[in-house]
């Protein structure tokens, strides 16, 4: 294995801002890790690259046509639509994801944020440390309705990992579950049931996002779903930011037609200061978190240290671009 490899982090920060090494992708070549990259900055800080590492960092076609010495392309993620596949391809480049790194995490968090929702913890304990407690007449207080989940039907769009960790917890809590997704699976647990997208916005007193982004999807919660959906119902959104209707939700939250909104991710991340859910009510927005445990980050800079050795074995794992006989 030549260790003179020339290997590209464009933007490593989020992922490892620090709390992390790079030291098993630095064994396997000659390593330079950049926190973040301007677009300006792409084609020649990657332009002696043979193994380029991105997380957000856009590698499209012209840009992809500007570095001819790159090889492969390792995505520090799941998702890979930052990197134009198909370009990468027809240039003879393998483009190589992280599946399934974040589920254990994601899962965590989605229930992290029904949880906020229905109980206000944060809420409350803020109050008690800013003293309402102390000045309180009674040994109890609250400031707003507390839900039980126990009974009440947990709808969950999208049936992958992520999507069956968050109905196992579902049915933990005591909830009735629903799932819909493309293909109806085989066989469920018991206490999971298969509907149609439309049964679940009728039937779902929570309905939790875990499906893809695609052109199908984009847009999946707007006025018309909203509309079929009840007006106690609770959304959960750890999926993409773009599955929502953003405009529709926020007007559904502020007409009272939707109960409660919380959301790890935005349509565009940063969201702008004009995002309408920024400002709209019974609404809680943490800033695409999810994914980000210490274990998770850990175990993503792993595989993609392993996507690399496999690449430069002649043995790639994780492609998502097959490439052409001869190639890579």
């Amino acid at each position: 294995m030549p260790s003179t490899t020339c290997i590209v982090v464009l933007d490593g920060h989020v992922a490892n801002p620090g709390d992390l090494a790079w030291d098993e992708l630095a064994a396997l070549g000659d390593l330079t890790v950049h926190d973040r990259t301007p677009p300006g900055q792409v084609v020649a800080r990657a332009q002696a690259a043979e193994i380029a590492l991105t997380n957000k960092t856009l590698l499209n076609r012209a840009t992809l046509a500007q570095l001819p010495r790159l090889r492969c392309v390792c995505v520090l993620a799941t998702g890979y639509n930052v990197v134009d596949a198909v370009a990468a391809r027809e240039q003879g480049v393998a483009v190589c994801n992280v599946p399934g790194y974040s589920t254990a995490s994601v899962a965590q968090h989605t229930v992290a944020l029904l949880l906020e929702l229905t109980n206000q913890v944060g809420r409350h304990a803020a109050e008690v440390r800013e003293g309402a407690w102390c000045r309180s007449p009674d040994f109890s207080f609250w400031r707003t309705p507390l839900v039980e989940l126990h009974g009440l039907t947990l709808g969950v769009v999208g049936y992958g990992a992520i999507g069956r960790s968050v109905a196992e917890v579902g049915r933990g809590l005591g909830m009735r579950v629903l799932v819909t997704s493309r293909n109806r699976p085989e066989a469920l647990p018991d206490g999971v049931g298969w509907v149609t997208f439309e049964e679940l916005l009728r039937l779902a007193d929570v309905v939790s996002l875990h499906c893809p982004l695609t052109p199908a999807t984009q847009g999946l919660i707007n006025a018309q779903a909203l509309a079929r959906m009840k007006p106690t119902a609770l959304l959960i959104n750890t999926g993409r930011g773009p599955l929502l209707d953003e405009a529709a939700v926020a007007a559904a939250l502020h007409a009272g037609r939707l109960a409660g909104l919380a959301t790890d991710v935005l349509s565009t991340e940063p969201p702008t200061p004009d995002n309408p859910l920024l400002l709209a009510p019974r609404t809680v927005i943490t800033p695409h978190q999810g994914w980000a445990t210490l274990a998770a980050r850990r175990r993503l800079l792993a595989e993609c240290a392993a996507n690399v050795r496999a690449f430069l074995a002649g043995a790639p794992r994780n492609v998502v671009n097959a490439l052409p006989p001869g190639k890579g």
